[in-house]
């Protein structure tokens, strides 16, 4: 059993530094190669920041662990919103943003009511798979197209986070190996760790997912928000929150479900499958309505988080 946590440790703190180093060596390489800032940040930086979450969900389609699988992701997408913006905002006021928060909120909506129509579709297999994965690609050229747009309206493009013009080339080539070999290994001892803890405790591998490695793989995101907030800058959580839950839906379980067939437990199907759409509806208020997620509303959704905790555990 202390072997298993260690290895749950070890493999969250390996996935995290090795996902960290992977972004910024990717970026750099990408813009040392050419390519435009605005395809590196829709493409480079959105896959590199999840790619923690995507090795564990891989790692754990070949071990023949789907309740890991799907439950990183669909407790990683409940953690996000509860957590990564009910925390922060204890801190400091979170601000709903313009159109362009708007419009993906929306599209984190469809994803989440695609993904939920698909599971009772399920096991999740390789056509599955390309539908989320042709979504994704849309959503991809959505945003895209809707950047070129900024772009070329004048707007100062964005900062890419790890961009170093100076950074020297062995620089870049040491993170992109650190990143390549310490994210499959992490990846395998968090799984290998939480499957051992859920059979030593007989608790299921759906809820290990649910809570021990979806907050796991979430907390390079709660970290990011709240280090913003207490500089005054939380609303980059929302941003966050959003593109982050998006990609979970449809580029982790779309890559996964092509490395195998998951199989949706029947309690994700009544239970976890409703929790994660309710908690994706709770913000439109904020979202829709522009109002700002204030200290008091930050401390609600942070409440909600513990109320699932309970409900998971009956």
């Amino acid at each position: 059993m202390a072997i298993d946590i260690v290895q749950v440790l070890a493999g969250l703190v390996l996935l995290v530094l090795a996902g960290e180093a992977l972004v910024r060596g990717a970026v750099n390489l990408a813009l040392r190669l050419g390519i435009p800032s605005l395809i590196v940040g829709l493409t480079v930086v959105a896959f590199g920041t999840s790619a923690p979450e995507l090795l564990v969900s891989v790692k754990a389609v070949t071990q023949d662990a789907p309740g890991i699988a799907l439950g990183n992701v669909v407790g990683s997408n409940i953690a996000n919103i509860l957590l990564v913006l009910g925390i922060p905002a204890m801190i400091s006021v979170i601000h709903p943003g313009d159109n362009h928060a708007r419009r993906s909120y929306l599209t984190m909506v469809a994803a989440t009511i695609l993904f939920i129509i698909l599971a009772f579709l399920g096991p999740f297999r390789w056509w599955h798979a390309l539908i989320l994965l042709g979504a994704l690609a849309l959503m991809l050229w959505d945003n895209y197209r809707e950047a070129r747009a900024h772009r070329a309206a004048g707007d100062p493009e964005e900062v890419l986070e790890g961009a170093d013009p100076a950074l020297p080339g062995w620089k870049i080539a040491a993170y992109l190996v650190a990143g390549l070999v310490g994210l499959p290994l992490g990846a395998q001892l968090l799984v290998e760790g939480a499957v051992g803890i859920a059979r030593a405790y007989d608790i299921s591998e759906t809820v290990i997912g649910l809570t021990l490695v979806a907050v796991g793989t979430s907390l390079p995101e709660l970290a990011t928000s709240v280090a913003a907030a207490c500089k005054k800058q939380a609303d980059v959580a929302m941003g966050n929150v959003i593109g982050s839950n998006v990609f979970n839906l449809l580029g982790i379980i779309g890559i996964a479900g092509l490395v195998g067939p998951l199989r949706v437990p029947q309690s994700m199907l009544h239970f976890d499958l409703w929790a994660m759409l309710v908690t994706t509806l709770v913000i439109a208020p904020f979202v829709l309505g522009r109002r700002n997620i204030t200290r008091i509303w930050g401390l609600v959704l942070t409440a909600g988080y513990v109320v699932f905790l309970i409900a998971l555990a009956h």
